[in-house]
């Protein structure tokens, strides 16, 4: 993670498993790989992400990606809400970027089912990311 650039960085193990008959990985591995960089973001803040509901992702493909590669994750805060979060994130291959990735996490208290609001000194870490991005 580079505090510098308010950007947290992660390899990507590319797993046969994850490719299809045509040697390239599936399509449905990438929101896996979104997931698995949300996670580990909001671990590296020591916030414990049980409190969280997935409301969007989106998915563009810009390239190919095989088995083999060696992958890198970019995770970048683009906003941050009353009860949400919204996240920009990049997979690169070779330094070249094959997916873009953007989701929305909601902070969820799933007793009373309903969102909450983002916890105020987890909010100023977060818009500290989004600043140094410059998001």
């Amino acid at each position: 993670m580079s505090l510098s650039d308010g950007v947290h960085r992660m390899p990507i193990q590319v797993r046969f498993g994850d490719t299809d008959m045509f040697g390239h990985v599936n399509n449905a591995a990438f929101a896996t790989y979104a997931e698995l960089g949300r996670l580990r973001f909001l671990g590296s803040l020591d916030y414990a992400p049980g409190g969280l509901i997935l409301a969007r992702i989106a998915l563009d493909f810009r390239h190919q990606l095989r088995y083999g590669s060696d992958a890198e994750l970019e995770t970048r805060v683009k906003r941050v809400g009353t009860t949400s979060l919204e996240l920009d994130q990049r997979l690169l291959a070779d330094d070249v970027v094959v997916c873009e990735m953007a989701s929305v996490v909601v902070f969820y208290d799933y007793a009373a089912q309903r969102p909450k609001r983002v916890p105020d000194d987890l909010r100023a870490i977060l818009e500290g990311y989004r600043e140094r991005a410059g998001g």
